[in-house]
């Protein structure tokens, strides 16, 4: 039997926290009736209480407005509760308010720490460290009246009696690969606290309003990031389904790759088809009281490949397992083609180089799965518009413009009837997922706008939004920052060629500033990524913390990685220990070799490397200058300036391991 929400249970909008020594007390002070919510700092337990306990002089509380309940965490020994503290309202969703999270803050409840061992201690210290990193995830927004995970057409489809649900259950029963919180929220339902239970999205919220004639036209547009999580099955009624399907039984235990991830460290798909990178964008228009919606979606390419960071600026790519690529590109499609019907998959990768190999292995894939329902159109972007004719984009419309009239789009009329569907979708790649696909996304977004004018009666036959300028500049903004938003979540930094996107041509601005973010993005990628890509698998629920698993000491590293270390150690020492003898400043050996290296530390092997490398330079430029006085001081010269160009060989030639690499989850291989 559907149970059916309480219509005198709506979320609280506007809480109160008290932090009293023992608990934290959530009190709602948005003028409904609902009980107070207690959560005890001792081990996170929670009841709902009808009065705010006694306060006395030594039991002073501290006090603190936040607008919702993200969730609740647990670790080792402790409870974490995660807060929004500041909100932005940023525009409405099908005409119900959306705000946008300006800030969170996890409250801990691990009192009960204090009786664990030191060890333990240590590892909730070092679990906690990254909820801190996952404190200011970005791109955060919810709605207390409406599902914003669901896109306008599974919203229309939903039953009356799915309507009647709380959200929180019709995005778990409609589609929750969306819901950010996801994971977050187990503890509250396990408890009943339907009022608490906030659905957040990830992702990106853009809107304007434009005036054409005396229309008022209200376009919105919003990004999905998509964050499926482990054990969590899809849309197949039966386990018989899934098999006949997909011809597989193990999906349960396999890490979904198809959720929230970093760029570098979260590549191609998993061995059921669930991609890297996947968001759902849906650009949404209202005039004349209509609305019209069309969808696209955005993955990384279909099968097992990566590209790990090892210092290089490009990482080759690297095909896993070759002969399996086919059937993870089939189930990636049979699952596309459940949740949106038919498919065109656009590749903009290029034909030559590294991304060539990519190409040619996703050309031989989709040879077994293209069919009426699913088609495979690559365009050479960079070969085509190279870096500043994206004009020439209109080629590839040309190409998929059939597909497009075909499958429609959501079309509702003033009583909110459907009048059209949507029937396929059109899915864009190229290696990262950003700025091409952003680029082409928003030229497919564009045509399908003055489409869907034209119909509505705005436009005629041959007007264009060009011939708007004002509606035209803000249609370009909102897809730059749609990009930008997209980017920043999955590379840190804004979308490239997004110059393209807001102002319609390349700018020598725009240029520079993509120079300084691929820089940027080198950096973060190789130096930051990894320890965000842990932040996320905690909160997300990819990695479960056990006393069982991570109580376990830390294994060391074998093979290259600690031979590599193990060499850079000895180079140097030997190099020192030489130099030294010969009457040239010493450094005592623990400074560079300390007794034990853990995996932990790795990426602090860098900066030492570099700092060893340099000194040997400095040393190298200051007895060069003294070979006038003493020819000894060429020998030294040589002999600094050779250890810093071996060490930075060593390093060079083992990048990997000096890279900040994720610890709760390993690359495939």
């Amino acid at each position: 039997m559907m149970e059916k929400a309480d219509p005198t249970q709506k979320l609280h909008t506007r809480m109160r926290l008290w932090e009293f020594p023992d608990q934290y007390v959530v009190e709602p002070t948005d003028g409904s009736s609902g009980s107070c919510l207690a959560i005890s700092r001792l081990d996170g337990s929670m009841k709902l209480v009808d009065d705010i306990p006694h306060c006395s002089s030594l039991r002073v509380p501290k006090l603190r407005t936040v607008y919702g309940i993200i969730g609740l965490l647990k670790l080792l020994a402790g409870t974490y509760v995660l807060v929004i503290t500041e909100r932005e309202s940023v525009g409405s969703y099908l005409g119900h308010p959306i705000f946008k999270v300006s800030s969170m803050k996890i409250f801990p409840c691990d009192h009960s720490v204090k009786n664990s061992s030191a060890e333990q201690k240590k590892l909730e210290s070092e679990f906690s460290e990254l909820l801190k990193v996952a404190e200011k995830s970005p791109g955060l927004y919810f709605s207390y009246d409406v599902n914003l995970t669901l896109s306008a057409q599974r919203l229309h489809d939903l039953g009356d009696e799915s309507k009647l649900l709380p959200l929180w259950r019709q995005a778990r029963k409609a589609d929750p690969r969306f819901l950010w919180n996801n994971y977050m929220l187990e503890m509250l339902i396990d408890n009943k606290l339907d009022p608490y239970l906030l659905p957040v999205m990830q992702g990106s919220f853009n809107h304007f309003q434009a005036a054409i004639g005396k229309d008022i036209v209200d376009v919105t547009l919003i990004a999905r990031r998509c964050t499926r999580r482990i054990g969590e099955i899809n849309d197949y009624e039966d386990d018989e389904d899934l098999d006949q399907d997909l011809q597989a039984k193990d999906v349960c235990i396999t890490i979904f790759l198809e959720h929230i991830c970093t760029r570098m460290w979260r590549r191609g798909a998993d061995s059921d088809g669930y991609v890297a990178n996947f968001v759902e964008s849906e650009q949404i228009v209202q005039v004349k009281g209509f609305t019209a919606s069309l969808v696209q979606v955005r993955g990384s390419i279909p099968f097992l490949w990566e590209q790990i960071v090892d210092l290089t600026y490009k990482p080759k790519y690297e095909i896993v397992r070759v002969e399996e690529a086919a059937r993870v590109a089939e189930r990636h499609f049979l699952d596309l083609r459940k949740k949106y019907g038919n498919v065109v998959a656009i590749d903009l990768i290029n034909k030559h180089g590294g991304e060539g190999r990519l190409n040619e292995k996703f050309v031989d894939a989709m040879q077994h799965i293209s069919s009426d329902e699913v088609r495979y159109v690559h365009f050479d972007f960079h070969g085509i518009c190279g870096h500043v004719h994206f004009e020439r984009l209109s080629i590839l419309y040309e190409q998929i413009e059939d597909f497009i009239i075909k499958n429609r789009y959501l079309l509702l009329n003033e009583k909110g009837e459907k009048v059209e569907s949507q029937t396929g979708v059109v899915r864009t790649n190229c290696i990262d997922c950003l700025d091409r696909t952003n680029v082409t996304q928003s030229m497919i977004g564009r045509r399908l706008l003055e489409i869907q004018l034209r119909r509505l009666g705005l436009f005629d036959a041959d007007e264009t939004i060009n011939s708007h300028p004002n509606f035209d500049d803000s249609f370009k903004i909102i897809w730059a920052n749609h990009g930008d938003d997209i980017s920043i979540q999955y590379s840190g930094t804004p979308a490239l060629k997004g110059d393209f996107v807001r102002y319609g041509q390349r700018t020598l601005q725009g240029i520079g500033q993509d120079g300084f973010n691929a820089l940027m993005r080198y950096y973060l990628n190789n130096f930051r990524d990894g320890t965000k890509q842990d932040a996320i698998d905690l909160l997300q629920g990819h990695y479960i913390v056990s006393v069982s698993r991570d109580m376990n000491p830390p294994s060391q590293k074998g093979g290259i990685e600690a031979v590599a270390l193990k060499l850079l150690g000895e180079m140097v020492l030997n190099m020192v220990s030489e130099v030294g003898s010969l009457g040239g400043p010493r450094f005592k050996p623990w400074h560079l070799h300390p007794p034990s290296i853990k995996p932990t530390l790795y990426v602090q092997n860098f900066p030492v490397a570099f700092s060893i490398i340099m000194i040997g330079f400095f040393f190298a430029f200051l007895s060069l200058r003294q070979v006038r006085y003493d020819l000894w001081h060429l020998l030294f010269s040589m002999m600094w300036a050779g250890m810093s160009l071996g060490i930075a060989a060593v390093v060079k030639a083992n990048g990997r391991i000096f890279c900040n690499r994720p610890r709760l989850h390993k690359p495939r291989r």
